[in-house]
This record gives C-alpha cells, structure tokens and sequence, in this order.
C-alpha cells in the first residue's frame, strides 16, 4: 500500500483523491482533484452520519454502503484515510479499525489505491506542526480549499487527509522531522525532570 508512513519520498499523486476521516458514527469525506503534483482543486466534502442508537454492524454497513455511492459519484483513483492512533482505549480502537477496515475494503473493491497516513504527519503536512488543534486544521483547510465556509471538523480532517495525500510526495522527511521533534520533547522533559 502506498503512503502508510510516507518516509520515503511517495510518487506524484495526480487524477481524483478521496480523503476519508474514520469513525463508527460519523466519516468526514472529500473529494480533491489533483490536475498537476503537489497541486488540488476542491471538489466536495461533506459527512456521512448514521445513528448512535443502531449496532455497530448496522451502522458499519450504512457507512460503507454511503462511502460506495460516494465512489461510484465521484470516481476517484485514490482512497487516503487516517491510521489509527494509540491516544484512546482499547475498545474504541477495535471499533474504529472495524470502520477502518470496512471503508478500506470498499475502496479496494472499487480498485482504489489506498494510503494511510498518521494524524500527527497530516497535521503537519497541512498546518506545519504535528500537534495542531481541530479548530487549527479547520481554518487551515478553509484557505487551502479557499471555502466561503468553515467545513465542519470531520470534513475538514478528511480534506486535511486529501490534503496530506497531495503534499505527501513533496514531504519525504516528513516522518523523519517528527521523530526528530519528539526526541527534543523528550530532551525537554528530562532536563525539567533533573532540576
């Protein structure tokens, strides 16, 4: 699979890029067009909500069932979606890779190409630091995608994602840069911790 770490440099992306933000209620989605690398034209982005109430299988399908109409509609060459990240607990991981899993399958049923990037690398990738706010990533979105409106936050991270995606061959050290931003965090932390 293309892009799952992005550490090495990452070939142009060019055609029709759907960015997907994960989740088991709500998917933030959107469609980026990519007439030239490192270059995107907004297209769309939007979310796909299902009830609270329903069984996470129920709820898994009507997501995958949206994201298939969606790919049908739009046509793109390309799925980008968040991996999974290790800030929450146990069992609202494996309900969010189930969602992963299930959004990732139609993609490949459709014979997208799918990369997966890290939160920590799209923020970066979008905002300039890995540890930018909801609200950071929103306003950013807005002016990239020159929007007249702020997308609601879980477009906004599936366009961050598209984004992400986009930039990603002209990023190569990216994840190198955040192994290097974390190791002086550490450093930091240590020196306020012996004094």
């Amino acid at each position: 699979m293309a892009g799952v770490g992005a550490v090495d440099a990452q070939p142009a992306v060019s055609g029709r890029v759907l960015g997907v933000d994960p989740g088991t209620r709500v998917v933030g989605y959107a469609i980026l067009d990519v007439p030239n690398p490192g270059r995107f034209d907004y297209v769309e982005c939007g979310v796909l909500a299902v009830p609270a109430r329903d069984e996470l299988s129920a709820r898994l399908l009507e997501l995958a069932t949206s994201l298939r109409e969606i790919i049908e509609e739009f046509r793109p060459a390309g799925l980008a979606i968040e991996r999974a990240f290790h800030g929450i607990n146990a069992a609202s991981a494996l309900k969010l890779a189930e969602a992963r899993g299930a959004l990732k399958l139609v993609a490949l049923e459709h014979g997208l190409a799918v990369s997966e990037y890290a939160p920590a690398m799209i923020k970066r990738a979008v905002v300039g630091r890995g540890r930018a706010t909801k609200v950071e990533v929103q306003a950013r979105v807005r002016l990239l995608c020159r929007l007249g409106t702020t997308p609601k936050a879980d477009a906004a991270d599936a366009l961050a994602i598209a984004i992400c995606h986009v930039q990603a061959s002209r990023l190569p050290n990216i994840e190198r840069d955040r192994r290097a931003d974390l190791r002086r965090q550490l450093a930091r932390r240590r020196r306020r911790g012996s004094r």
